[in-house]
């Protein structure tokens, strides 16, 4: 049915389905593409065409969301986040991967899943040039776009009796697809539901931290912002410790287990600082808690913030127009 409905419609479903893909619809273009190559290499279809309506689709769609990361920074990351079956890497990992491999990032991305989300608005808000981002994204759209059709055509006489043997069951095809894709929305949003039970630890709200901070013994307050997270914004919390979630339990392994630690980050149900909290709760620690809200909470609530380089600065005022100060 499938090869069907892309022979009969062709360019027009191809260029929608892929353009529908990049602005984040669940609907993979991929097995579209490989279907269209082996229609192209029983002459049905045009190769090359399917080629460059894939590449303009593809780009249509990813410049919207690195346009939309350029004007919104943040917010549009925070939001994908959100609404991601994987919660706890959604934007930590792309820009892990961002540190390491830097431009090459947009390349690889459409081959590694939830990368691409991303990395599109993430090179937005990095203010990577806009000639940059279309040759590095071209350059990864080219390979994806061009291994699906690839494979197609290589491979055209099997995906035709794969379609013949779909065909055949009808229905049931139809039903065991929709199966195997509930399955798998399922599976993920247990593990979705999972992580945010592991993050069930008591949290501390901006108000209680900033008292803890006007006592003798401050806390130990750690930013767990990514390198990438803290370049984006270099306000943070007076006298945090900038640390990477992979360095916390050997860095604060001189701290004794009955010291105050806070954890802060910039991420959903502040899920980094929820972790590294958790992580050292289970080495014994029984003062150690996330921080409600994250740096943002702070800077919202109007409390003094800190620049990386040194420089302290006062927050804005809060809502009401009355600045709080700090220590």
């Amino acid at each position: 049915m499938m090869d069907r409905l892309i022979a009969e419609y062709g360019f027009a479903l191809v260029f929608a389905n892929v353009l529908a893909e990049r602005i984040g619809l669940p609907i993979p273009a991929m097995p579209t593409l490989i279907i269209a190559g082996a229609l192209a290499a029983d002459g049905k279809l045009s190769a090359w065409v399917i080629f460059g309506i894939a590449f303009i689709a593809c780009t249509l769609g990813d410049s919207i969301w690195y346009m939309a990361g350029r004007l919104y920074g943040r917010r549009v990351m925070k939001l994908l986040c959100r609404v991601s079956l994987s919660p706890d890497s959604c934007v930590r990992q792309t820009e892990t991967r961002f540190q390491r491999w830097g431009g090459l990032t947009l390349v690889l991305a459409k081959f590694v899943p939830g990368l691409s989300t991303i990395a599109r608005p993430l090179a937005g808000a990095l203010r990577l040039g806009w000639p940059s981002f279309l040759i590095l994204n071209g350059l990864g759209t080219a390979l994806w776009a061009g291994a699906a059709i690839g494979v197609g055509l290589l491979f055209h006489t099997e995906i035709h009796r794969l379609l013949e043997r779909l065909a055949d069951l009808g229905t049931a095809a139809v039903v065991v697809l929709g199966l195997l894709l509930a399955g798998y929305i399922a599976v993920k949003w247990w593990q979705r539901r999972r992580f945010y039970r592991m993050l069930r630890v008591a949290r501390i709200s901006v108000d209680e931290l900033h008292r803890l901070m006007d006592q003798d013994r401050r806390p130990v307050v750690v930013d767990l912002r990514s390198a990438i997270s803290r370049a984006l914004d270099r306000r943070s919390i007076p006298g945090a410790l900038a640390m990477e979630l992979a360095e916390v339990d050997q860095r604060l392994s001189s701290i004794p287990t009955d010291g105050e630690i806070i954890f802060y980050c910039t991420c959903p149900n502040e899920a980094s600082a929820a972790y590294a909290a958790r992580k050292m709760m289970e080495r014994g620690y029984t003062r150690v808690r996330p921080l409600l809200g994250g740096l943002d909470a702070w800077i919202a609530a109007g409390y003094a913030v800190e620049d990386l380089l040194g420089a302290a600065a006062d927050a804005a005022s809060v809502p009401n127009g009355t600045p709080k100060t700090s220590s």
